[in-house]
């Protein structure tokens, strides 16, 4: 895999005016050898996210909003761990999640969804289009989440180098689902197939968290019930730690004509 240039080695020289904030290369191992993203000083208000985009795509920056939670965990206390992770590309979406699936599902899923232990496959692409492209969409659920007195005020927006945005988790060597998979590059490769199957796009990161958008949500039952599957083995802990505790009740409530898909991993 041919390497980028990073812009945030020096921003100046990539024609980035930069607000103040931090250049983050702090990792479990020790300082990286480049800045593996930045986020800003200030609270992320609407209209940051997308000023960001278009500030940094064309130098090959994506933004993504980071979630410090009640601990104010910044990405500088995330142990990051870029040097451990592989490339999405080198994964396929399918093997992955069977891999899970047939790892967890037989002893985490209650035992009406567990009868049910065949990896049902990949959902299908909805057969209905979102009225919004993937990147408007991305932009309208940011500019919501950053809301001045809203339940998620006080996000930054941080400028990751990545090609795409279902590889920023790996490019900043994100450690959030540590407990369920130590490569994240491996979830890329699934947030990169939601990116060609439901328009999805990256939008926020915490320490263990994320918030992804999805411009083509399932539309019908039967789409939501295959793409639970696929939400269940990419983070178990959605069913096997909610209230959503079945695969039904999850498709019903968490994925059908859901426009945000949010994970967490304990």
């Amino acid at each position: 895999m041919a390497t980028l240039p990073n812009p945030l080695r020096s921003p100046a020289d990539a024609g980035l005016l930069l607000p103040p904030g931090t250049f983050v290369d702090s990792t479990w191992d020790g300082p990286w050898h480049e800045p593996l993203l930045w986020y800003g000083e200030e609270d992320a208000v609407p209209g940051t996210w997308s000023g960001l985009r278009e500030l940094g795509r064309p130098v090959g920056l994506l933004p993504v909003l980071i979630d410090g939670g009640m601990r104010n965990e910044l990405p500088q206390y995330w142990d990051l761990a870029p040097d451990r992770m592989s490339y999405a590309g080198d994964h396929e979406a399918e093997e992955v999640l069977r891999g899970f699936w047939e790892e967890y599902a037989g002893d985490e899923l209650p035992p009406g969804d567990s009868s049910v232990i065949a990896w049902p496959g990949l959902a299908p692409v909805p057969a209905v289009a979102g009225p919004d492209t993937p990147e408007g969409l991305a932009a309208a659920i940011a500019d919501q989440v950053t809301e001045i007195g809203g339940p998620m005020a006080g996000l930054r927006a941080g400028l990751v180098p990545a090609r795409r945005s279902a590889d920023i988790p790996a490019a900043i060597g994100w450690t959030g689902p540590t407990n369920h998979e130590n490569d994240v590059a491996r979830l890329c490769a699934v947030l990169r197939s939601w990116e060609d199957r439901f328009g999805a796009r990256v939008v926020a990161l915490g320490f263990d968290t994320m918030i992804v958008s999805v411009s083509r949500p399932p539309t019908t039952a039967a789409e939501a019930g295959a793409l639970a599957a696929e939400h269940f083995a990419f983070c178990p802990d959605n069913i096997q730690q909610s209230t959503l505790s079945t695969l039904e009740v999850y498709a019903e409530k968490a994925v059908l004509h859901q426009e945000v898909w949010s994970f967490w991993w304990d």
